[in-house]
């Protein structure tokens, strides 16, 4: 299959390239930045130009759909606009185009957020058993998905430069920092004591829920960490079983892929039907 898939997430817009399903690129935009329409369409056009032309049409077409899911409206319609008018083609959203990729158990699905659920089906996938989806990003989401593959529902907490950038802008002398890893649990100064506060809080928060979480189920579940501030934090969290750093761009492709061999499986059965009347 080919399919390029697009996650069009609070500050970056990724977009991964799948020929014969075989991978061929991961890119980011900057979601904020001036020139993103252009910089997505130079990006949209490297993988359309890599499609090759159906053989047997009578007239060139190529054979490559467009998937996106997406937390921010306002940036997926500029992704639209920008499908279109580059390569004549619709995107398909997650949630409105194609169902969600899985069973929950929450109060509203379509609240949750497309990048969560596409991450849980894209964890479950593999694991197979109950799974926590921990993704540290903008914010930081941390999501339970039982062993029957129904996602229960998570936590939300501030992402680490989120919470850096609230201590600066909630106090009057804590000054502006970005993140890193801390050198040492305890700080020598202000902007090493905040860094190490917000670490060490993430570190903290995430093996918490896990152990209530495995509370809950009774056994301890398989831990993925994804998000693009998840790699800082990874190697003090023994607990973690795997990292993958885009979790949610492989669920957008297990969603349509469940769509379509569900909507195969319901022609099949309706022509079968037929058939007997």
């Amino acid at each position: 299959m080919n399919l390029i898939a697009i996650d069009i997430g609070n500050t970056k817009i990724k977009v991964a390239f799948y020929l014969n399903d075989d991978e061929k690129l991961i890119k980011r935009v900057d979601g904020n930045a001036g020139d993103v329409e252009s910089q997505l369409a130079d990006i949209l056009t490297e993988c359309w130009d890599q499609v090759p032309l159906v053989k047997s049409a009578t007239e060139p077409v190529k054979e490559c759909v467009l998937v996106a899911g997406s937390v921010k409206p306002e940036w997926t319609g500029l992704v639209r606009d920008v499908v279109k008018e580059e390569l004549g083609q619709k995107l398909l959203v997650i949630g409105q185009d194609v169902p969600l990729p899985m069973e929950t158990a929450v109060d509203d699905a379509l609240h949750v957020g497309t990048d969560r659920l596409c991450s849980a089906a894209a964890a479950y996938a593999v694991v197979e058993g109950a799974v926590v989806v921990a993704d540290f990003g903008t914010a930081v989401t941390i999501d339970l998905v039982d062993e029957d593959g129904v996602f229960v529902g998570g936590t939300i907490a501030p992402g680490l430069d989120l919470s850096l950038a609230a201590m600066n802008a909630g106090t009057a002398r804590l000054p502006k920092v970005d993140m890193q890893k801390p050198k040492e649990v305890y700080g020598v100064n202000t902007e090493e004591a905040m860094r190490a506060g917000v670490y060490w809080s993430a570190v903290g928060l995430l093996e918490t829920i896990c152990r209530k979480y495995a509370e809950q189920i009774g056994s301890w579940p398989q831990v993925i960490l994804t998000g693009g501030a998840a790699k800082v934090i990874k190697d003090d969290c023994e607990f973690v079983d795997s990292w993958v750093s885009d979790l949610a761009l492989r669920g957008i492709i297990i969603a349509y892929k469940k769509y379509i061999y569900e909507q195969a499986d319901i022609a099949e059965r309706s022509e079968k039907d037929s058939k007997k009347k």
